[in-house]
This record gives C-alpha cells, sequence and structure tokens, in this order.
C-alpha cells in the first residue's frame, strides 16, 4: 500500500508552461489513494482551468481568497484538512513568495497556513534558475524543512535546453510519497540480491530461470525509500534500477557468490531475493556447439555455491547482519519454509508458490520466521517488499 493512500494532499499549481503536467500528477496521486484539492494560482490559470481539476477531482478546484461562495477562511480550512502540500510547478515567483513569507493569493497564504510536509517542484528557464535570488530562496526553504524535488536537466518549452526542466510525474509523486514513509531503516546498510542467473554453456546458450527480479528491486527500492543505504547485487534483468541504490551487476552463481561475499561484511541486514542457479556446466565451451549427427550432447553439471547457507555459517552467535531468504516451492510450501529456515541459519523466510510469484507484479507469500507463519495473502511487489522490512527492523542492530 502506497504511504499516499487515506491522506489528503493539497496540490497548488503555480503558472508555468510545465502547469499542463499538474493534472497527471493529481491523477498518480489518486492513483495511489491519496484525497486532493487543488488551488490554482491566477497565472497558473492562463495555462490549465479549474475545471480540469474538477473533472480529475470530482471537488471544486479553487482560484480566488475572496470566494464568497466558501463559507468560512478558505486558506484554513484547505490547509486544515491537508496532510501535506505539493507545489507543481514551483515558479521562481512563487519559490520568492514561500521563502519570504509572503502571501498575497490563495496559493501563497496556504503554504503559509501549512501543516505537514510541504514538497515544491520548481520548473524555470536556467538561467532563473541559477540566478542568486532564486538559488538562496531555495536554500532557504531546504532550511526550513520544504522538500525539493528537481529540477532535472533537459529539453524546455523555449526550445532551449539544460538544467530547469519539471521532475516527471511518477518519480515526483515517489518524492512525495517518501516525504511520508517512515525512516525506520536508517543507519541501516542492506544488501539485496536480485534476479536469476545465468549459467554458461558456450558463447550463447546458458541456463536459467524465469526470475524477472522485480522482487528483489521492489525490496532494494522500498528499503532505500525507508532510510537504508542500499547494495543491490542484481543478475541479468529487464529493469531500471531504483534511485539511490547502489547496483553491481553479475551474471552467474559464482560471480554473485563472490560479490555477496564482498559486500557481506558491512552489512546490517541481507535479502537473498535472487533465484540462483543450483547447478552449472561442468564446462564452457569456447565455441558454440553445433548439431552433429543424430546424437544429443551430455551436459554434466556440477554444484553451485550455496551462498545463503554460506552466509547463515558466517554470522555465528552474534546472528548479524539479519538474514532473510526465500524459498519458492511447488508443494509443501511452509514445511519446505521451515526446513530451510533451520538448515539455512535465517532469521526469516519468504515462501511463495512458484506460479504466484515468477515473472508478475505481485506474489502470495507466508512469512517463516522462529516465532511462527504469518500468510500475508496477495500483495503487490512492493507492498510485500514493505511488509518484509516491517519483520526485519524489529531485528536488525546497525554495526553490531
Amino acid at each position: 500500500m502506497s504511504a499516499l493512500a487515506g491522506k489528503t494532499l493539497l496540490v497548488v499549481v503555480g503558472g508555468g508552461i510545465a502547469a499542463f503536467k499538474s493534472a497527471l500528477v493529481v491523477r498518480e496521486l489518486q492513483r495511489r489513494g491519496a484525497r486532493v484539492e487543488v488551488v490554482l494560482t491566477e497565472a497558473a490559470t492562463r495555462f490549465v482551468t479549474p475545471v480540469t481539476f474538477a473533472a480529475i477531482t470530482g471537488r471544486k478546484a479553487h482560484v480566488d481568497l475572496w470566494d464568497a461562495s466558501f463559507p468560512g477562511e478558505l486558506h484554513v480550512q484547505l490547509t486544515d484538512a491537508a496532510d501535506g502540500v505539493l507545489v507543481v510547478p514551483a515558479t521562481a515567483d512563487f519559490l520568492a513568495k514561500m521563502a519570504h513569507g509572503l502571501g498575497d493569493d490563495l496559493g501563497s497564504v496556504c503554504l503559509l497556513a501549512a501543516r505537514g510536509p510541504v514538497l515544491v517542484a520548481p520548473a524555470m528557464h536556467p538561467r532563473m534558475w541559477s540566478n542568486p535570488a532564486t538559488v538562496q530562496n531555495v536554500a532557504t526553504l531546504r532550511a526550513r524543512g520544504v522538500a525539493v524535488c528537481g529540477p532535472v536537466d533537459g529539453p524546455l518549452a523555449s526550445g532551449a535546453s539544460g538544467m530547469g526542466r519539471m521532475v516527471e510525474p511518477e518519480p515526483l509523486v515517489d518524492a512525495l510519497e517518501a516525504c511520508f514513509t517512515p525512516q525506520d531503516l536508517a543507519g541501516l546498510r542492506v544488501l539485496i540480491t536480485a534476479g536469476g542467473t545465468h549459467e554458461a554453456l558456450d558463447p550463447v546458450r546458458f541456463l536459467g530461470n524465469r526470475s524477472s527480479g522485480k522482487m528483489g528491486y521492489a525490496l532494494a527500492e522500498r528499503a532505500q525509500r525507508r532510510g537504508a543505504a542500499v547494495t543491490l547485487v542484481s543478475g541479468p534483468v529487464s529493469l531500471a534500477p531504483p534511485a539511490d541504490v547502489t547496483v553491481v551487476r553479475v551474471r552467474s552463481a559464482v560471480e554473485m557468490f563472490d560479490s555477496v561475499s564482498n559486500h557481506y561484511p558491512a552489512a546490517d541486514v541481507v535479502v537473498m531475493a535472487a533465484a540462483v542457479a543450483d547447478y552449472r556446466p561442468a564446462e564452457v565451451s569456447p565455441q558454440k556447439l553445433k548439431k552433429t549427427g543424430e546424437g544429443v550432447p551430455a551436459v554434466t553439471l556440477v554444484r553451485n555455491p550455496d551462498i545463503l547457507a554460506s552466509l547463515g555459517a558466517r554470522r555465528g552467535a552474534a546472528r548479524h547482519p539479519t538474514l532473510v531468504g526465500f524459498a519458492v516451492e511447488t508443494e509443501n510450501l511452509v514445511a519446505n519454509a521451515r526446513d530451510k529456515l533451520a538448515r539455512k541459519g535465517c532469521d526469516l523466510i519468504v515462501a511463495n508458490r512458484a506460479e504466484d510469484g515468477f515473472e508478475g507484479d505481485s506474489n502470495v507469500a507466508v512469512l517463516v520466521s522462529p516465532e511462527g507463519d504469518l500468510p500475508v495473502g496477495a500483495l503487490s511487489k512492493r507492498a510485500l517488499a514493505d511488509r518484509i522490512f516491517d519483520h526485519v527492523v524489529g531485528l536488525a542492530r546497525p554495526g553490531v
């Protein structure tokens, strides 16, 4: 579940060309379960209209501080109901108003009365962004605890390109969600593995499995959002790496074993979400294998290192770092997971059936620990990642 679910958010739309993206931001906020109220500055109405936002939210979008149709103090009522405020786009003028505490329209007065997190999404010409006045205003806002997302380097409406383009809606909403996410993993170093491994037969072919890496990448993203310093050791996947996560790319089980072994001593939490191949070909052909005659070539396999078991054995009596493994089963789900918990020396096993977890965006899992079994039902992989870290946060201790 998104950290924004059930929140009431006030979106203040500033008067820049990037205002057209604010409608997409409101849609994304609602998709994540938030209730949204919208205020437009007078300048914003030159780019988008209140009708647009009324259609999206089902509620009137406000412009006039002196709206006689609204009983009482409109800015106070809006901010009393709001859990947080997002300014999108935040123009140079609006940032200056915020920095100097000016309140001459509904949007700026709402910011003076705001409670909870405030996030601004700057958008302007690069020369305006680099102007010393804007630089100082942004520094002032940061010092007061205002979160600033962007701008980014890219093409602008004027045809120019540079640092001043507004962040796109989805990462912007991610940044707002982070403002509401508990930082209960702050100070912890989390090592996560993801994806499958490719065990080479020849320069063209390999033995592998159906793992997409989505679970491991969701774990890395959620751990980072909750304040952890994250290292992600990833097998071959077609996923974009999570922001602000250190990614180490490997291909084979042996490479993953070596990388995990190198990073393990610095970790406070290790989550082995990768689907590591148990076996690899004993010999790798230096050339592509050709069909010859009617026979079928025999492939001799040898065992790969058992990364999870090796980590469990290394922990010793201190049981540090906290160790989480995964068990993908086709039968006897909980019994096999509980056996793995004991054999591999883990604190937690996340058990799921192969048909539920591979390749999709959701999973159906049971969290198996020494204390018992906790079925968590069908969840998105991001939500399951949070449930896993909810359990881990009570066990992990930095720097033991």
